[in-house]
């Protein structure tokens, strides 16, 4: 009966997904059955709009930037959670999970006061800021998963060796946990190019990825929202695999290194 069950769920769950994949490449702009044949036309159309090429650019700053700044301060907050001990570590965590437990649309409509208080312009400078928000949560949260089986003892063995706590961070700490904060950049990228929400409340004029696939399904329902829709899920599982490509080369290599090691 559980397995029944579990069928179920993954056919309710996955069927749409199929449903506009085999459809975004339909001869026909009808989007009912029975399918009369292949074609890529929808793509083409796609990638051939201005519109589409813009969104995607916007996408594709606002993802990077808002990766790097999160990465650049995730990277510390998790170094400094992990050395913190007692009711401030407590109060620390409990403070960077709680963005993730907030609903997005208190967030945006927060951002927007906030913004509107110090006299920043909606601009992808602002759903930056926001998706760095949106994505800081999850970036400290994977990357503190793995600090925790960190050794401080060979940073401590850096520095009786000579190296300053800078050195020793470069040489020793970032190695070891650089595959972990490169996986958790991937994640946050791919959680901003599919940020919507807080996007709605702090961008200006500029349009993203999918506040652009938005605007087409108000207009009409057309093919080339499929091939849209698409083309976003291949981004986003591409980057999810190379995220845990990533995590997993770097589990194999610290296997061998242990097994080197005890032999």
């Amino acid at each position: 009966m559980i397995r029944l069950f579990t069928y179920v769920y993954m056919l309710f769950l996955y069927a749409p997904i199929a449903i506009i994949a085999l459809f975004s490449f339909h001869s026909s702009a009808s989007l009912s059955f029975p399918f009369e044949g292949f074609s890529v036309q929808w793509y083409e159309a796609l990638f051939s709009s201005s519109d589409f090429m813009t969104a995607l650019t916007n996408s594709a700053i606002v993802a990077a930037g808002s990766a790097m700044l999160t990465t650049l301060l995730g990277t510390f907050s998790a170094l400094a959670l992990m050395r913190m001990k007692g009711r401030g570590k407590s109060a620390f965590a409990f403070m960077n999970f709680a963005p993730i437990a907030l609903p997005g649309l208190f967030l945006g409509i927060a951002l927007v006061i906030f913004f509107s208080l110090i006299g920043l312009p909606r601009s992808l400078l602002t759903v930056v800021i926001g998706h760095t928000l949106f994505t800081f949560p999850f970036f400290v949260e994977s990357v503190r998963s793995r600090l925790e089986y960190f050794d401080l003892s060979f940073e401590e063995a850096a520095r009786d060796l000579g190296a300053s706590p800078l050195k020793a961070f470069w040489l020793v700490t970032l190695p070891i946990i650089g595959p972990t904060i490169a996986g958790a950049a991937i994640l946050a990228v791919a959680l901003s190019m599919d940020e919507f929400l807080i996007t709605v409340f702090v961008t200006g004029s500029d349009t993203t990825l999918p506040l652009m696939i938005l605007s087409m399904m108000r207009r009409a329902v057309s093919p080339t929202i499929n091939a849209a829709s698409v083309f976003m899920l291949v981004v986003t599982i591409a980057i999810i695999v190379t995220a845990g490509l990533v995590m997993t080369l770097r589990r194999r290599r610290l296997e061998l290194e242990r097994a080197e090691t005890a032999e």
